[in-house]
């Protein structure tokens, strides 16, 4: 479960944040997750639940933005979605890095994201 490492950096940025310029009350951070992170949305919010207890970003919320798989094939040029497999876990859909249309190995262009977007708070 790398879910609480991930939330871990993100509350201590957060934290971080807060302190430095001296908001009073936090209220949403929005964070944007690539499709490719294998990072579980539920997962997410729980360990920031968890994590910002008795911390001056109590009641906050974690809104999530997910970001579609992108890759591109250097043998035959594609760029667009990639090839899933259907049904490999619990019927979710796996993105692989193996090109739709030729088979061969694609590179990631977007999709692998795990990045605050913006952190709203009330002045």
């Amino acid at each position: 479960m790398h879910e609480l490492s991930v939330v871990s950096g993100l509350v201590e940025s957060v934290l971080e944040f807060v302190e430095a310029r001296g908001i009073k009350k936090l209220a949403t951070v929005r964070l944007q997750v690539g499709e490719l992170a294998q990072l579980e949305e539920e997962q997410l919010r729980f360990c920031y639940t968890a994590m910002i207890e008795q911390t001056p970003i109590q009641g906050s919320t974690l809104d999530i933005e997910k970001i579609p798989a992108e890759v591109s094939c250097a043998h035959c040029s594609y760029q667009g979605s990639p090839k899933y497999w259907d049904g490999a876990l619990a019927g979710e859909r796996v993105p692989t890095l193996q090109c739709p249309t030729c088979g061969h190995v694609a590179q990631a262009v977007r999709g692998h994201e795990c990045a605050i977007k913006s952190i709203q708070y009330v002045a």
